[in-house]
């Protein structure tokens, strides 16, 4: 328990609390890109703790939120056909499509199966060769080495009868594009440490030039958190930007190199839609040529001309970009509830909107 007990040390939050109230002469807005930080803020109430200067947005690091619309229906539609066995993570299985979710093709007959690794989802094709098994391949970098390693498990077993929705995309794609638009106003990032553990933090160095602007790595519990925000408002503070590690006892400046090299060996970058932000130049990952053959997309073009519509009352869009706070949405515990939910920030485990409505923080204040 040594990292819990001492990462949720009531004494040493107090004291960050009190070198962060020290710190401060002005307002700043951060924003944290994981929805893990997210819950643990609001879940710890940090950000009402915090001295008023600060605000504290979130942006969209629930890979669940962001997987676009059209990949939620090219995957409630591959889970309908009747030679396939459609294989997700359970939190999947609720996001709204445009006319239903992934639990409904179950109810409905469909073979759709909770895995809990893309390992499950091979076992599945070894004892299942009559049928296809698609895994639905989504999340940021660190569910990336998983789900390459599986593509290449398959093709070194010969499994003709596996494939991958993929639907992956990258955490410095999305801090380039909030602060490449004019809507989103930020100050500094406390970038996610289970990403920066599987890819480091080198790839932050070019944004914090660009852009003049600090990013902090930092873990998920309260000192964690604290210990990330005084650092980057110390740097805010001074004029400084720079990438600065407060997650030293997971995440290195290189990362894991044998995970990356996986990575790189079975996708390439892509251009990735971002659901509720819009299409990002390459910001995420597809299959390479060589890997092709196991790309559910091409395996079935039948469901690749996909019409998606969005709830026209959802804001989720501008919740993932740190431009509205959830309570804001004149929706949120009303039509949308987790047994109601409109957008997928109010199904994931990680969405703000969830993080919002079990916490009840039904205002701002």
């Amino acid at each position: 328990m040594k990292y819990l007990d001492e990462y949720r040390d009531a004494d040493l939050t107090r004291k960050l609390l009190a070198d962060i109230q020290k710190t401060v002469t002005r307002r700043w807005t951060l924003m944290e890109v994981c929805g893990g930080q997210t819950h643990s803020i609001i879940r710890s109430g940090l950000d009402r703790m915090l001295p008023p200067e600060i605000e504290l947005v979130h942006g969209p690091g629930c890979p669940v939120c962001v997987t676009p619309l059209e990949q939620v229906d090219k995957a409630i539609a591959l889970a309908s056909l009747p030679n396939v066995i459609f294989t997700s993570y359970g939190d999947m299985l609720r996001v709204p499509g445009s006319a239903q979710d992934l639990f409904a093709v179950k109810a409905a007959g469909g073979d759709v199966r909770v895995v809990y690794s893309p390992l499950d989802a091979l076992k599945i094709a070894r004892d299942n060769l009559g049928k296809t098994v698609v895994f639905f391949a989504i999340g940021f970098e660190t569910t990336a080495p998983a789900n390459a390693m599986a593509v290449l498990q398959a093709k070194a077993q010969g499994l003709t009868n596996f494939a991958v929705l993929v639907s992956h995309v990258t955490v410095p794609a999305a801090i380039s594009a909030l602060m490449d638009s004019p809507d989103v106003q930020v100050d500094g990032f406390l970038a996610a440490g289970h990403v920066c553990t599987v890819m480091g933090f080198w790839e932050y160095e070019p944004l914090v030039e660009k852009y003049k602007i600090p990013i902090v790595v930092t873990g998920f519990e309260p000192v964690d958190l604290l210990h990330g925000i005084l650092k980057c408002v110390r740097q805010l503070e001074a004029g400084r930007h720079t990438v600065e590690n407060a997650y030293g006892r997971s995440v290195s400046r290189e990362g894991n190199k044998p995970a990356q090299a996986v990575i790189q060996q079975v996708f390439e970058m892509t251009d990735r839609a971002w659901r509720g932000i819009g299409v990002i130049p390459m910001s995420g990952y597809r299959l390479r040529p060589e890997f092709a053959f196991f790309d559910a997309e091409l395996r079935f073009p039948e469901v690749q001309a996909i019409e998606t519509k969005e709830s026209p009352l959802c804001i989720s869009g501008l919740v993932l970009q740190g431009r509205k706070k959830p309570s804001e949405c004149p929706a949120f515990g009303r039509e949308c509830t987790p047994q109601t939910p409109l957008g997928a920030t109010m199904v994931s485990s990680e969405g703000a909107c969830a993080a919002y409505y079990r916490y009840g923080r039904y205002s701002n204040h």
